[in-house]
């Protein structure tokens, strides 16, 4: 008789799409207050915030120049100032646009399913494998906007509350608070400020870097190249870091235009000048030569020309 130790025990289940979404919601999260420190000392750096003098260096070529505090130097002093909790200032919106963004990612895959393609990497069959390409980066590229346009409100709940430790300000503090100021205040524009350049950077970097690398992967990679499906698997990747360098100033000009006029010190004259637009403050960075300013952790110059001052 068989009894139900007897019996065989049936195989796991396949993951459920809720339960990998769940996985990648509580990952996420994990990474994200992991990196926040990161992206914290990056935004201050990039509204132009430098509380800590530079020190005195000399280039491998022996000429004289003036280095301002790397990141750790910089995470230091906000733990002086702060405590180390104040290294995750504005960490809960983040964690709360990394889930929405996992969720949106989720829903339009399954409402706009992904055509099923062969990678065809034979140059003779170029046109029909840019073709393929061409879908699948249009694909991502829609995933990508409706996910952008979902999280960047808390985006810019975030950039406000980490700019704070500019002008010492505590006007935005608790996540609904934060909702309700901005929407009194701005109304629903104030939740999508900087979100053009946000995502024209994120588009620009998608196309450019998918592009590349199908391009590289066709006519640089030699196919009787032993190694070349090696090859091709790490081409994107190198892409990507490539690109993201290009289309850092769009990321630069979002949160600057987040930040910018909302009664912040960080976002008001002398910290900074009310912009019109993001092309407004597109073309101030250029002309001041600071379109890559925080892109940089380590070996921050000081500019040429405040060292002339100076001397």
């Amino acid at each position: 008789m068989e009894t139900p130790e007897n019996l065989p025990r049936q195989r796991d289940a396949a993951p459920t799409p809720v339960d990998m979404d769940t996985a990648i919601v509580l990952l996420g999260t994990g990474v994200t207050a992991i990196t926040h420190p990161l992206l914290y000392v990056k935004l201050l750096i990039q509204v132009g915030h430098e509380p800590l003098a530079p020190t005195a260096g000399t280039t491998m070529f022996g000429r004289r120049v003036l280095y301002l505090p790397g990141f750790f130097s910089y995470a230091q002093h906000i733990v002086k100032v702060d405590g180390k909790r104040g290294l995750f200032r504005g960490l809960s919106p983040r964690i709360v646009s990394s889930a929405i963004s996992t969720m949106v990612r989720s829903k339009v895959k399954q409402a706009i399913p992904q055509e099923q393609v062969e990678v065809v990497s034979n140059r003779d069959d170029l046109k029909t494998s840019l073709r393929k390409v061409v879908k699948e980066t249009s694909h991502e590229m829609v995933i990508q906007c409706l996910s952008r346009i979902a999280t960047h409100p808390f985006h810019v709940i975030s950039v406000r509350c980490m700019a704070q430790f500019v002008g010492r300000e505590v006007k935005y503090r608790g996540l609904f608070s934060c909702i309700t100021k901005i929407f009194k205040e701005e109304g629903v524009g104030g939740f999508f400020v900087g979100l053009i350049p946000h995502v024209l950077g994120e588009v620009v970097f998608l196309w450019c870097c998918n592009l590349l690398a199908h391009f590289i992967n066709t006519y640089a990679v030699d196919e009787n190249f032993s190694q070349a499906p090696a090859v091709r698997s790490y081409t994107k990747f190198v892409m990507g870091i490539a690109v993201s360098v290009l289309t850092y100033p769009f990321m630069l000009v979002a949160d600057l235009m987040a930040v910018n006029n909302c009664g912040l010190a960080a976002g008001l004259p002398p910290h900074s000048p009310i912009f019109k637009s993001w092309l407004h403050c597109w073309n101030h960075l250029s002309h001041q030569g600071h379109l890559f300013r925080g892109s940089s952790f380590f070996f921050r110059r000081v500019p040429m020309t405040s060292m002339s001052t100076e001397d």
